[in-house]
């Protein structure tokens, strides 16, 4: 299949979906656009990025409080669900084979942003099949909804989803982009790479050489987009992502990680009586973490590579799963012809 005809599904789909939001918001609240808050934030806009005050308010008019998007981020997947059930979600036959078919469609694409950038083709697969089903899902809820709603009903994260409904009205002027038509995840992620628009906008590139940088109908692009986010992020290519662990009996206390910085090295890890198999240098940064696997924990070690893949999204349990995912599409893979 040819890239623009790629491009012309994509849109379509969601052109459709679109449609289909116009008819399930009737019972959703309209945003008050004379809130002391919106009128501070569109004051804002106006002010730093001398942006149309008129069109601000006319695009916010359309916007919804939707309480499916208060409820979604309440209980994404990486929270409430044990690393065995996450990980099924994802690692499963029909997402491998589905991966396998997109890679023999774009593997020419894949291969050339691949050996520019030093990003693997398995990661650049991982990332699309895990956040998109490979084009597949990229989301129902308009952007401007899921901002507005996240941005001035979400009081734990509302000063950041405020910002991101910012960076909205920037990208759509930077890219021509219709506000009232964009769609996404409930956290106003766009396109098959799930980007929000400070990472479009930080992050995104043109891979097909058109002058723009289309991520929701350019597969070159969004190829291009990931691998810059991940090179920007200071992934080294070539070197390990992550590795499974045993912890040897009378070991020392183990120093088992909440947060995602790697605040061990390797050869601090194998003096604590943690076993894996690894090439990288005793001083090279590293982590530990203990996932609930079926029967009993895993201990997985994590490297550069699997920080950089938490810049994507800060879940170690998604970068296993788009890591896995990557290897296990291109252990089946055929040769790009």
């Amino acid at each position: 299949m040819k890239r623009n005809s790629v491009g012309r599904s994509l849109r379509h789909y969601l052109a459709v979906t679109a449609a289909l939001l116009l008819c399930t918001t009737a019972g959703a609240t309209a945003l008050d656009l004379e809130h002391e808050d919106v009128r501070q934030f569109i004051d804002e806009l106006v002010s730093e990025h001398k942006l149309d005050p008129a069109w601000i308010r006319q695009n916010l008019a359309t916007s919804k409080r939707q309480q499916s998007i208060l409820d979604a981020i309440s209980r994404p997947a990486e929270a409430v669900k044990p690393w065995h059930e996450y990980r099924a979600i994802f690692i499963q036959p029909e997402r491998i084979a589905a991966g396998v078919d997109f890679y023999a469609l774009h593997c020419r694409d894949i291969d050339r942003i691949a050996a520019d950038t030093g990003v693997s083709a398995s990661m650049i697969l991982g990332i699309v099949g895990v956040e998109s089903y490979f084009g597949r899902i990229t989301g129902r809820h308009r952007v401007l909804d899921a901002l507005t709603t996240l941005g001035f009903d979400y009081p734990p994260r509302a000063t950041f989803f405020r910002r991101e409904l910012g960076q909205a009205f920037l990208l759509a002027r930077e890219e021509q982009l219709d506000l009232n038509t964009l769609t996404g995840s409930y956290a106003g992620a766009m396109g098959p790479p799930q980007f929000i628009p400070s990472s479009y906008r930080a992050y995104a590139v043109d891979g097909d050489g058109d002058g723009k940088r289309d991520l929701l109908g350019s597969w070159p692009d969004i190829f291009a987009s990931i691998a810059n986010y991940f090179v920007v992020h200071k992934w080294q290519s070539g070197k390990p992502v992550a590795a499974m662990a045993t912890l040897s009996e009378g070991r020392a206390v183990v120093p088992f990680q909440e947060s995602l910085d790697l605040r061990a090295t390797v050869g601090e890890l194998s003096q604590a009586g943690v076993m894996f198999a690894t090439e990288l240098e005793p001083a090279a940064r590293a982590g530990v973490w203990k996932l609930d696997g079926v029967d009993a924990p895993e201990y997985w070690i994590g490297f550069n590579n699997l920080y950089v893949i938490t810049r994507y999204n800060r879940s170690v349990m998604y970068s296993i799963a788009t890591w896995q995912l990557g290897e296990a599409i291109v252990r089946e893979i055929k040769p790009c012809t």
